[in-house]
């Protein structure tokens, strides 16, 4: 809200009305060891016009740069029409479609945007969206858990090393008091790839699923056929971590292996949603009809009324705060609704032929940049699997030097490895998606060649 209208007056009297002395009292549940007592780090207050221009200010720092960063946020173009839809009134500013009859055109839009959800990956059902791709992957190793634990006290889940670092990071917080232990797979040092060989030695009687990433994190191409044949061969769920974009170009993981995955999961953001300085996304979770019962969230069906006439419902939405309480499936299933609303839009603009497309040029262009950059002394190759539009290439100079220098000169030239994958500290990921064209290739080799090569850097047009 833009202002804060309680009064002191207000307060006390409300506290009165309770019958608690304090607001501190609300709190006393919380352990005193919890409680934060220091706010050191945060500053004092501000006026409202000192405010306004420290975000002025803050706003100026997000100046445009040729970005070729990816890691799990992707830069697509957006049609104009997707945000002038978004935006008006009765999609920016509407409620949780919890009263039907007054919400037909949300509930007619989430209900699309599952039908196009569930045909983009190949699965029976899509839920109305959780909080972002980290949190959707936690639900679906909770629900993959829940579908094991008539047989398994405890569950191990098989979690490669090539997933998204911060993915891996939500999932532990989230399920490690659980009684679930996350075991990591390694790659292959050449392929870049889940390491097959070594898949066996992780068969566990307590194991209940495989996460499948596709692409992984380095961008490369994951053997999703035979892995999810080899968890379905041991009785083990397999839950896909997938990129929704490269899925209109890709198999689709209902169509993995013989039987398809159990679970697929991800994040949304490629789909119609700007980079924005960092959110907000949204995460999908979908998953073959058998499953539905234990999916996080909420689901909107199709039914027709006493008229005939069709209308929208909320089905399945077995969140914690309606009538299952502690049996909830999910307790953190926010549903970002305007996110899936600006998909739902995108994707309907795009069709099936418009979203293959942009994979396709997505894909090409990385071709582009890999070839372009591997003409460089000091730049090498690291992995030899096929990708989609991310890909990895060492640097025989320092990785952040280097990014630093491109920033000065108006590119965000990759994602260092060094931090998350110390055996990468000498490596860079890069992006390319339909936005970047060969003259933006072109200036970024530019500046990597003069750069490493040590020369002065001259105007380049």
């Amino acid at each position: 809200m833009p202002y804060i209208p309680h009064t002191e007056e207000d307060v006390k009297e409300m506290l009165e009305t309770i019958g608690v002395d304090s607001i501190d009292a609300l709190f006393d549940e919380i352990p005193s060891s919890l409680r934060q007592v220091s706010l050191d780090g945060i500053p004092s207050g501000v006026s409202e016009m000192e405010l306004g221009r420290l975000m002025q200010q803050r706003a100026a720092q997000d100046s445009y740069q040729l970005c070729f960063i990816g890691a799990g946020a992707y830069e697509h173009h957006i049609p104009a029409a997707v945000w002038d839809i978004a935006t008006r009134g009765e999609f920016y500013t509407a409620y949780t479609p919890y009263q039907a009859e007054a919400s037909q055109g949300s509930l007619q839009l989430i209900y699309e945007y599952q039908t196009m959800m569930a045909n983009l990956m190949a699965m029976d059902v899509s839920n109305a969206s959780l909080y972002d791709g980290a949190s959707a992957l936690a639900e679906a190793i909770l629900m993959a858990v829940r579908i094991a634990s008539s047989k398994k006290q405890k569950c191990r889940i098989l979690m490669p090393h090539t997933l998204h670092p911060h993915y891996c990071a939500v999932a532990k917080t989230i399920v490690y008091q659980q009684n679930i232990e996350l075991i990591d797979i390694p790659y292959h040092p050449t392929t870049g790839k889940l390491d097959l060989d070594q898949l066996n030695h992780f068969v566990h009687p307590e194991t209940a699923a495989l996460v499948i990433p596709q692409p992984n994190f380095f961008g490369v191409l994951e053997e999703v056929d035979f892995l999810t044949d080899w968890a379905n061969e041991h009785h083990i769920l397999s839950i896909g971590v997938v990129n929704p974009m490269a899925m209109a170009l890709l198999k689709p993981p209902g169509l993995w292996g013989q039987e398809g995955v159990d679970i697929v999961c991800g994040e949304g953001q490629p789909l119609g949603i700007p980079l924005a300085s960092g959110g907000p996304y949204y995460g999908f979770l979908c998953t073959k009809k058998k499953y539905v019962r234990q999916i996080p969230g909420r689901i909107v069906g199709r039914t027709t009324d006493i008229e005939g006439k069709p209308g929208y419902v909320l089905t399945l939405q077995a969140r914690e705060q309606h009538i299952r309480r502690a049996k909830a499936t999910s307790n953190i299933c926010t549903n970002q609704g305007l996110m899936v609303t600006a998909s739902a839009i995108y994707m309907s603009l795009m069709g099936p032929l418009g979203l293959r497309q942009v994979a396709a040029l997505s894909h090409q262009h990385a071709v582009a940049l890999k070839k372009s950059l591997l003409l460089i002394p000091g730049i090498e190759e690291v992995f030899t699997s096929p990708f989609f539009h991310e890909i990895v290439l060492r640097i025989r100079q320092p990785v952040n030097l280097l990014l630093a220098e491109l920033a000065k000169r108006g590119i965000q030239g990759g994602y260092a490895l060094k931090d998350k994958f110390p055996e990468l500290d000498d490596c860079l990921l890069l992006c390319a998606t339909e936005t970047k064209t060969r003259d933006d290739i072109s200036l970024l080799a530019h500046y990597c060649r003069n750069l490493l090569e040590g020369r002065k850097l001259a105007c380049y047009v």
